[in-house]
């Protein structure tokens, strides 16, 4: 695919979406952080409304360490992985008290110094947060990006590193946001709808659905 389809690509996106950002609620970055915590390997919708509940009680480092463990699993519990994400929200509340001032840092280094933290989740928080053109690569992302031809690869790193240097620079900030929307709402795993994908005459899928 070359630099000309990719941009044509994303001014469609764009224009579908002008204004794109993540599907998870949050009023503060100590917030979003959280949330991403608890949505990997779980769907925005169901850790959206166990943080509504949570949020209401506590919603900064201090608080949410004030309920401990116990306390906490008990406004998360219906979200997969609870036990370990508990555990892990409560060592990364206490790392943010202790070492950064119960501030979330905005280096890439500091934040997946954090439990639970891994490159992905401080891409999210680096990208929404704190503006940075960072690439998180999920499995809706890998899939659009391997399926369309944007940036084909063969692990998440490979693939997101591969955006970075072939997105152009003017989309780069959203264009995380446009794909994952992309990939949960239009090209789909078992079955992309290719009638409703405003890129369908640009992407290089060899198996597109009829329109």
């Amino acid at each position: 695919m070359n630099r000309q389809k990719r941009t044509e690509i994303f001014q469609r996106l764009r224009a579908e979406n002008p204004s794109p950002t993540t599907e998870l609620d949050y009023s503060s970055t100590f917030e979003l952080l959280i949330a991403v915590i608890l949505s990997a390997q779980a769907t925005d919708v169901g850790v959206n409304k166990a943080t509504r509940k949570l949020y209401q009680v506590a919603n900064t480092p201090e608080a949410i360490l004030a309920l401990g463990v116990d306390g906490l699993k008990e406004y998360i519990k219906t979200i997969g992985l609870f036990n370990t994400k508990a555990e892990n929200v409560i060592k990364t509340c206490r790392a943010l008290v202790e070492k950064h001032n119960s501030i979330v840092p905005s280096t890439r280094e500091e934040l997946e110094a954090l439990p639970g933290v891994g490159r992905k989740t401080a891409n999210v928080v680096l990208n929404t947060a704190f503006g940075q053109p960072a690439m998180a690569v999920d499995t809706h992302i890998f899939r659009v990006s391997n399926r369309t031809g944007i940036a084909p690869g063969k692990t998440v790193l490979e693939v997101e590193k591969r955006l970075l240097r072939l997105v152009p620079a003017e989309f780069l900030l959203d264009a995380h946001h446009w794909l994952i929307l992309h990939g949960r709402y239009v090209c789909t795993a078992r079955k992309p709808r290719c009638g409703a994908c405003v890129i369908y005459d640009l992407c290089e899928y060899k198996k597109k659905t009829e329109v």
